[in-house]
């Protein structure tokens, strides 16, 4: 069984896919509790699938590879495969949005969040497991079953907490430590997972190990992450203006709607100074006298 390193660069890669997590689970939450003040079924669905980017792509994809980064096995190169490590990223994404849409609609309700934690556990496993067959190297990749169990367990459990909070918590504060939460929770998931592997080699394999190095991942990932941040700004941007301008309805506001929805309506504004300020009172014009 060959030597495997899980912290090739030290702290750096578990810090970095803390942070990733975090950011990602955050905005995420902050997403869902927007979808919940939705008054259409349409901008509802918009508000569920921008935090199923947040938290499939960002909390959970982008940190699975943050911490892969660090993975080395010194008697044999790493590659990854780019079309199993994408279809990696639509699990974790299909995963969580099938989730919210599930908890996102209706009244809350314990039995309807465990079937949808089960359903994007079992989704998150899949994006963690596609993602290391995705990784060659030169030789087998066997697994620990108990350990492969206990990350099942692990991943469940992390996204049926993550759901329930998605549909509770509002407030900067509790949505921080929710996101706090599901960060532990999901790179604890991976490094349990990281756990149960072993590499054993193949004498003469080295020749045929092929792929993209990790750190030629970086510029890759770097630019899907900014895509995806700005792409979920843009939308979200856009939606919470569509939100101001418009009624319950989608239907474009009148009249002191309108004004009430723009602060910095010029009308609005024009009509606030002349309530405040009183119209200046004619002169009555004297009638001319004869001298």
């Amino acid at each position: 069984m060959a030597e495997v390193h899980h912290f090739t660069y030290g702290a750096f890669n578990p810090i970095a896919a803390f942070l990733l997590a975090f950011l990602g689970s955050f905005f995420g939450l902050l997403s869902t509790a927007r979808a919940r003040g939705a008054r259409t079924k349409g901008r509802r669905n918009r508000w569920l699938l921008i935090g199923a980017f947040a938290i499939g792509g960002g909390a959970i994809w982008l940190m699975h590879f943050a911490a892969m980064l660090g993975f080395e096995v010194p008697a044999s190169p790493v590659r990854f495969d780019v079309p199993m490590t994408l279809a990696s990223l639509a699990f974790a994404v299909f995963a969580v949005g099938a989730g919210l849409l599930i908890v996102g609609h209706g009244r809350r309700s314990l039995p309807k969040t465990l079937v949808a934690g089960g359903l994007t556990g079992g989704g998150v496993l899949a994006m963690h497991y596609t993602g290391m067959l995705a990784m060659h190297v030169a030789g087998d990749i066997q697994y620990n079953l108990a350990l492969v169990v206990a990350s099942a367990v692990i991943a469940v459990v992390a996204s049926t907490i993550a759901l329930w909070f998605t549909v509770s918590v509002r407030g900067w504060a509790p949505i921080s430590g929710a996101a706090a939460i599901m960060a532990i929770a999901v790179c604890g998931m991976h490094y349990t997972g990281m756990a149960a592997l072993s590499v054993h080699l193949e004498a003469g394999a080295l020749d045929r190990v092929v792929g993209f190095r990790p750190l030629t991942l970086i510029l890759p990932i770097t630019l899907i992450t900014a895509a995806t941040i700005i792409g979920v700004a843009l939308s979200a941007l856009q939606a919470m203006t569509e939100e101001e301008f418009t009624d319950g309805a989608g239907t474009p506001r009148r009249g002191a709607h309108a004004e009430a929805g723009n602060p910095w309506s010029l009308k609005q504004a024009t009509i606030a100074t002349a309530g405040r300020r009183p119209s200046p009172r004619p002169v009555p014009m004297r009638s001319p006298t004869n001298g």
